[in-house]
């Protein structure tokens, strides 16, 4: 019963954080797509990254997980949090590159791609080291 009932608290889970991580990704999305018209792509996919990560750990902490394991240590939390979130921009930025320069895809698919596998990945990190009783 009780896995069952974990089971249901992670779907839970898992669906408030999609819908965490589409404001995120509107966020991100727009600022990579008005950046890109004013500094290289690649600098502009890592400040929109940012701005969502942040959005991300506002929303996530507040509304999307229901066990912090630092809830006691916001600043350690918000630093594992964004240690995560460069690990995902790191591979946020591999994707998008290898994609726009070496497959020849538009940037906007790129980012949709990279999009989907930094969710899998940070939601993955986060919820097993941060967000699980």
């Amino acid at each position: 019963m009780t896995t069952e009932r974990g089971l249901r608290a992670t779907a839970a889970e898992l669906l408030r954080y999609l819908a965490v991580s589409g404001v995120a990704l509107a966020v991100d999305t727009a600022c990579l797509l008005v950046g890109a018209n004013y500094v290289h792509y690649l600098w502009a996919a890592t400040i929109g990254f940012v701005l969502g990560a942040v959005t991300s750990y506002l929303l996530s902490v507040r509304w999307a997980f229901r066990h912090r394991r630092l809830a006691a240590f916001p600043r350690t939390e918000f630093a594992a949090f964004a240690a995560i979130g460069v690990a995902g921009l790191g591979l946020n930025n591999l994707v998008i590159f290898a994609l726009v320069e070496h497959v020849g895809v538009s940037l906007l698919a790129a980012k949709a791609v990279a999009a989907m596998l930094t969710f899998s990945f940070n939601f993955g990190l986060r919820k097993w080291g941060l967000f699980r009783p």
